[in-house]
């Protein structure tokens, strides 16, 4: 048996996910490049991926490594079998020069046994309810229609969206795909608007529907006038009175806690963060205790980074990698949606 089935038949012990789903992934996602695995007796007990996310942060696009179904046999639990896969993991990836590394956790019992890796739960999300009978029909003349087949038009207006949010988890072409074969496998339905003889695209929506209630996983649209519309038609066509909205979270909406982020290449992090901010001073000693490579001295000042292994002043604010992580990245409201979680 290869690797990926070996892997496949770990999924169906450890997670309660639907066959189709599995069968999705392991064709569209799975790569044994991007696997890692431990075996004893020549049979895998634990399992990740490792999936290459762009992410715009700090005014420029990163790599980012999104851990995905990291799993481990129950036999071989509570033993630091994980522990000893994740540490492997995190040193392939700052050996490949990316910056973070993202999760969303499996349960929400896990989000304590991340943090002790060094994971800080920093992505959020808001929810608003919109009810089909507070809107009225826009005057303007604006098509809603629908799909779940890949269109470059499609894709180019969302990833031009998409690449608008400051700190955010972008979408390749070939994750897009991934994505609308996971909104096909749950019966969900990308809505989008155009207008005019050119059927240009302004707005679009990524929706699912579950018990009467549809929910909007993504919304992009450009005018309020164009996202009622497109919302009003959604609503009409999926025959539901309400939808909730998932979004950023923006001014004084509430937050709902998504996924984890975990800085890997402290350095590299900080140099960015460095020049994005050239009014911060501070110097940083720097502890992580499961990447050892990022331990040392860090001492931020006129836009730039500089690190040391010895210490170079006598007053430091000591921070452990997770608090690094929720100290940079936090503050930027950082988002991701669409992960096939």
């Amino acid at each position: 048996m290869n690797m990926r089935e070996q892997v496949k038949d770990l999924w169906r012990i450890c997670f309660d996910d639907a066959a189709d789903f599995v069968d999705m992934y392991f064709r569209l996602r799975y790569r044994d490049e991007k696997n890692m695995v431990i075996q004893k007796d020549n049979k895998i007990i634990a399992a990740l991926q490792m999936i290459a996310y762009p992410m715009t942060f700090c005014g420029i696009t990163i790599q980012t490594s999104y851990i995905s179904g990291a799993c481990t046999h129950p036999d071989y639990r509570r033993k630091g079998v994980m522990h000893k896969l994740l540490l492997q993991a995190f040193e392939r990836i700052y050996s490949e020069g990316t910056l973070l590394s993202t999760l969303i956790p499996a349960q929400p019992q896990l989000v304590d046994y991340y943090g002790c890796r060094g994971y800080a739960s920093i992505f959020n999300y808001s929810k608003r309810v919109w009810k089909l009978a507070e809107i009225s029909e826009t005057g303007e003349n604006i098509r809603i229609e629908q799909s779940v087949k890949y269109r470059d038009d499609i894709y180019d207006y969302f990833n031009r969206k998409m690449s608008e949010r400051l700190c955010c988890i972008q979408h390749t072409k070939a994750d897009f795909c991934v994505v609308l074969a996971d909104l096909l496998l749950s019966k969900g339905i990308l809505f989008f608007a155009v207008r005019g003889e050119e059927r240009k695209i302004e707005g679009i929506a990524f929706v699912m529907v579950k018990k009467e209630i549809g929910y909007v996983n993504e919304l992009f649209a450009e005018s309020p006038e164009i996202e009622n519309e497109l919302l009003r038609q959604t609503a009409i066509q999926c025959k539901c009175n309400q939808l909730t909205i998932i979004g950023p979270v923006v001014d004084l909406s509430e937050p709902f806690p998504l996924g984890m982020a975990r800085i890997i290449d402290a350095k590299g992090v900080l140099n960015l963060f460095a020049a994005m901010h050239p009014e911060i001073e501070m110097n940083i000693e720097l502890h992580d205790a499961v990447l050892s490579v990022n331990n040392g001295y860090y001492y931020l000042r006129n836009s730039q980074c500089i690190v040391n292994k010895n210490k170079l002043a006598e007053v430091h604010k000591q921070l452990s990698i997770g608090e690094l992580t929720e100290m940079v990245v936090s503050g930027m409201q950082p988002y991701m949606s669409l992960m096939i979680n």
